[in-house]
Parts: structure tokens; sequence; C-alpha cells
């Protein structure tokens, strides 16, 4: 059986027996599930206990206080999405929430670069106008 390796950076191909070939692949199958185990847990979406286990440490947990400040904010935000246009909501999340330019936005919404700019600069106007008036208060 024939595999390859790198070896210096030069991708060199070995014959070897079909024993060892198969425990080459096996290998590279384990390797696979270990990176993809490893992605799962510290990406935050499976559970916290593998971190404590291997890290030692309790993850980040947000104080009722912060709670209540992200409450607040979620609030002051969707307050001043519900002034806008449904046009203009769309646009700008789109563009803040998923991050896509404003050809992609144009192009999902089936219209041009140029009102996508307009849209999002209006929602932007008024949270400005908005944040403005509540510090000022």
């Amino acid at each position: 059986m024939e595999i390859t390796i790198k070896i210096d950076g030069r991708m060199v191909s070995v014959e070897v027996s079909t024993e060892v070939g198969e425990f080459w692949e096996q290998g590279k199958r384990d390797n696979r599930k270990l990176y993809r185990e490893r992605q799962r847990y510290w990406d935050g979406r499976e559970c916290d206990e593998y971190i404590i286990a291997t890290e030692g440490r309790l993850p980040y947990c947000a104080t009722p206080e912060e709670l209540v400040c992200q409450w607040e904010t979620l609030d002051e935000i969707m307050a001043v999405l519900a002034v806008c246009t449904d046009t203009q909501r769309e646009r700008f999340l789109l563009h803040a929430l998923y991050d896509l330019s404003y050809a992609e936005v144009a192009m999902l919404c089936g219209c041009s670069k140029q009102a996508v700019q307009l849209s999002i600069e209006a929602v932007r106007k008024k949270f400005l106008k908005f944040f403005k008036n509540y510090l000022d208060d």
C-alpha cells in the first residue's frame, strides 16, 4: 500500500504494508475527530465542563448587574429599530449582524448599493439621535 507523507515541507510517497496503512488511516480519522471535538468545545457550543476539566477554571458568567445592563441596552436598540421602516431594519440587520457588504445586501434585497447605503445611514442617524437624547436626559 502506498501512503503520502510530508517530510520537510515536501510530499513524499512511501510504500508500506497493509497493516501500517490501516494504522495510518485510523490515525488520520482520529486526528480529524479530535480536531472537531476541540472546535466544538472551544467555540462554546457544547459544554463548559470540558473547559473546567482541561483548564481548571470556570467559564465566564455575567453578573446580575451586567445582565440587567445588557437587557436594557437590548431594549434601547429594539426601540430604535421599532421606529425604522421594515426595509431599513432589514438592510441594517443584514449588514450589522451578518457582516454583509452593501453590495451583498443589495443583491439579497434586489435593490441598488446606493439604496442600501442610504437605508443604513438613516438607521445610524436614528441611533445617534436616540442616544444623544438619552445621554442629554
